[in-house]
């Protein structure tokens, strides 16, 4: 059950209390639910009771409560608990997540690099101007690509005089007259305020940086910070070695590939199956990562509405660390004499899907996936 599942059943559940008339609130078009901090009970935690306290004239814990029991009594939820304030604790069944866990992989497999994209901002037609400067038309084009990938369709347009060099770190700049100040697009049909993309500047222009760092280096180097930040953009983005983040995102990536290569060659490629993922998923390094892959889709828009691709960056370096503690703690591939399990086969799927990942937030970024590193 991803988080998106989980958010739908909250929903439910508030829609069931609304229609009994054990709640008077507006109901909410989405909730938000997130996976337990460290120390936290449970496995996810919502504060929807927070949120609908004050229209429903009721205290918090008093409307977690009425939700409580509805939400216990959803398929794939096993517990249920109010703690603090109001907050909701959300324990999974653990049947059901394990299958929940195949369907994952399988999600993964099915859709690819696309897997993640989706239609939540269809309609909006958002412009994106930026500021004349190589940051933020990186940025800029990065936001585009995010936007798109659910279901959007952004403009993006330089605020001043566009840099030809930029086209070498992808970047295709439009500066048509009147279209450099905060408005809408003409012709777009977008209702949405156009803020100028103006993160701190990168204080280097794009051909040295190109010719000094090569674009992938230099588009991560400008994308991997918030914008409020200054872009890092030290020679430390060529290091071969786990301290460089860019190294490390890649490098996994090219080894899920390694790995899906040898497991066609050991004959233990494949999809896998309900009944056989309950040891191969069952480990906590495998559940850290199903849980950083299920996040996905929700990364992914929550980059678009704010305009950061730094989130997705940080996300696939989470991804990135927490498949290697995966592949350390349960080996995708039989090691000596060991014969080819059924749980190599659902491992070697579940690196295949982070690679799948990792590969497809580099594309939005702007930034390639080799399979070797």
């Amino acid at each position: 059950m991803t988080p998106a599942d989980l958010s739908r059943t909250v929903l439910h559940a508030v829609r069931r209390a609304v229609d009994e008339d054990a709640l008077r609130v507006a109901v909410p078009e989405r909730v938000r639910v997130e996976r337990t901090r460290p120390g936290g009970s449970g496995d996810y935690a919502c504060a929807v009771a927070l949120q609908l306290a004050r229209s429903a004239a009721l205290p918090a814990h008093e409307v977690a409560r009425i939700l409580k029991d509805r939400i216990a009594a959803a398929p794939g939820i096993g517990r249920v608990e109010i703690t603090g304030p109001g907050f909701l604790s959300l324990t999974l069944d653990a049947s059901t997540d394990g299958a929940a866990r195949t369907a994952l992989v399988r999600e993964v497999a099915a859709r690819g690099t696309e897997y993640g994209h989706g239609t939540a901002l269809r309609g909006e037609e958002p412009l994106l101007p930026y500021a004349a400067e190589v940051r933020a038309a990186v940025t800029a084009d990065a936001v585009a690509a995010l936007l798109r990938s659910q279901g959007a369709a952004p403009r993006t347009v330089a605020t001043g005089p566009a840099d030809p060099a930029w086209s070498r770190l992808g970047v295709t700049a439009d500066t048509a007259p009147g279209h450099g100040t905060a408005g809408t697009a003409p012709g777009h049909g977008t209702t949405e305020p156009a803020a100028t993309v103006r993160p701190v500047p990168a204080g280097a222009a794009a051909a040295e940086l190109v010719e000094r760092l090569g674009p992938d280096a230099a588009r991560w180097g400008l994308l991997r910070a918030a914008g409020h930040d200054r872009a890092a953009l030290g020679d430390g983005l060529l290091v071969q070695s786990a301290a460089n983040p860019l190294f490390l995102v890649r490098y996994a990536h090219a080894r899920t590939r390694a790995l899906v290569r040898s497991a066609r060659d050991l004959g233990v490629h494949g999809a896998p199956q309900p009944h056989e993922d309950a040891a191969a998923y069952g480990e906590p390094a495998a559940l850290a990562l199903t849980a950083l892959l299920a996040d996905h889709p929700a990364v992914l828009l929550a980059a678009a509405r704010h305009r950061a691709p730094d989130r997705l960056a940080r996300h696939l370096e989470a991804v990135a660390h927490a498949f290697f503690d995966f592949h350390d703690a349960c080996p995708p591939l039989p090691a000596g004499d060991e014969k080819p399990s059924a749980a190599h086969r659902s491992r070697t799927a579940l690196a295949e899907a982070a690679g799948t990942v990792l590969a497809g937030g580099l594309s939005l970024l702007g930034v390639s996936a080799p399979a070797h590193v």
